[in-house]
């Protein structure tokens, strides 16, 4: 890809795959949690439309590729609301209305041994190695917007507060971010090639509900920045 080339991975008017997905999407599932979010194309929105209710899973899209011949990620998106008891520093309120997920492929190189034989056992359950860490870009519960911390679950997660509370809950918000000076703040090193790019709407932690929707996902070089 050229720096001012275009990756559409969500557009307006998607070709639908299987289960009405858009085409290139697809779940991403969580062996250990049975209640899963629903998503669905809505044409009336022209977006993903996601509900979890008591659930956590996704829809991935599985893109491999270096993270500095695309840097730029851009999106829109749109909640009805945060979660009352979310808490990005907590287990129990780890559950998000809208996150994107950016996920990075897993290198053995990069780990000592032990990691190297938990990502081992973890391919031959699943069949394939878990990422070797990731960025959360999330609307965030009480995590001030701008801030970033670590999942509660793992550092191999780092959560990004792109947006914060329910001031612009019902309305739709566009976002953009450079994935490679993210990933260089935040973990202090090069980032490995991209593994992936997920939409999560989840709310098993808390018990709660939550409602997004998720539209316009590209990736594109660094020279298509808006000014």
């Amino acid at each position: 890809m050229n720096a001012a080339a275009l990756l559409v991975l969500l557009s307006t008017a998607p070709a639908l795959g299987p289960g009405g997905l858009p085409a290139g999407w697809e779940p991403l599932d969580f062996p250990k949690i049975e209640a899963r979010t629903a998503y669905e194309w809505s044409a009336t929105s022209a977006a993903v439309h996601a509900v979890a209710v008591r659930s956590a899973s996704g829809l991935i899209h599985r893109r491999e590729g270096p993270v500095a011949e695309a840097p730029v990620l851009r999106w829109r998106w749109k909640i009805a609301g945060t979660l009352p008891k979310g808490d990005e520093r907590r287990k129990s309120g780890d559950d998000y209305a809208a996150r994107v997920y950016i996920t990075f492929k897993y290198e053995p190189a990069r780990v000592g041994l032990a990691t190297r034989l938990k990502y081992g056992a973890v391919k031959a359950l699943r069949g394939e190695h878990p990422p070797h860490n990731a960025i959360a870009y999330v609307w965030a519960n009480k995590l001030p917007a701008g801030e970033a911390a670590p999942s509660p679950y793992t550092s191999r997660v780092m959560m990004v507060a792109v947006r914060s509370g329910d001031a612009a809950a019902g309305e739709w918000r566009s976002e953009e971010r450079d994935v490679l000076a993210d990933y260089r703040r935040l973990f202090g090193s090069e980032p490995p090639p991209y593994a992936g790019i997920a939409l999560m709407t989840d709310a098993d932690d808390t018990g709660g509900s939550a409602e997004a929707w998720y539209a316009d996902v590209t990736l594109s070089g660094r020279s298509t920045l808006l000014e």
